[in-house]
């Protein structure tokens, strides 16, 4: 396989793409998108969202140090991206995007009760890194939306169409489960794949 170089650039690829939720004491609530988000510790559990300085949700992130991260589904999409590209300064988007802001349990930033999984999130520490600043959070809460249970009670994200991932540009359905972790060396019947 022949290789090309590139100058160094964010190729990582899917990353997920959520609805980060802020607001509450005295703040607006408002969505923001983010792509650069990803799991940092499981014990405690953490979390990283990366947000530029300029975004109206900066200075909430930073004062109020929660947020929420909602997942949304592939058929969200439309809903995701708009939230992304307009700003909270000049719109309502949960009233304009028909989004219901649901109460955290342990967070007063907003979560989306369309979204099948959202994580309340503390902020522990913010680290500037050039055009964006790195919000390090421990996930305090998980609230799962019944339907997206099976009946042993696993997440099944799989369930109407899957969830959304972003990918130099684009949005994708990131659909079937093709297998679990340590499939690769089961003994018996190999790699449990659901159909």
């Amino acid at each position: 396989m022949k290789k090309l170089i590139w100058p160094g650039s964010t190729q990582l690829a899917p990353v997920p793409a959520v609805l980060v939720g802020t607001g509450g004491n005295n703040w607006k609530n408002n969505l923001i998108t983010v792509a650069w988000v990803g799991i940092v510790c499981s014990n405690p559990a953490m979390l990283s969202i990366s947000v530029r300085p300029e975004r109206y949700s900066y200075k909430a992130l930073t004062e109020l140090r929660e947020f929420s991260v909602n997942v949304p589904l592939a058929s969200q999409a439309a809903i995701v991206d708009w939230c992304g590209v307009v700003s909270g300064r000049d719109h309502d988007k949960f009233a304009e995007q028909k989004l219901t802001a649901l109460p955290g349990s342990r967070i007063q930033s907003p979560l989306v009760q369309e979204c099948p999984l959202n994580l309340e999130c503390q902020v522990k520490d913010i680290i500037k890194l050039g055009s964006h600043d790195m919000f390090i959070a421990q996930i305090v809460a998980v609230q799962v939306s019944e339907d997206f249970l099976t009946g042993s009670g696993r997440l099944d994200l799989e369930h109407d169409g899957g969830v959304l991932g972003y990918a130099h540009g684009h949005y994708f359905n990131l659909g079937k489960c093709i297998g679990h972790f340590g499939f690769s060396v089961r003994k018996k019947s190999g790699p449990i794949i659901r159909k």
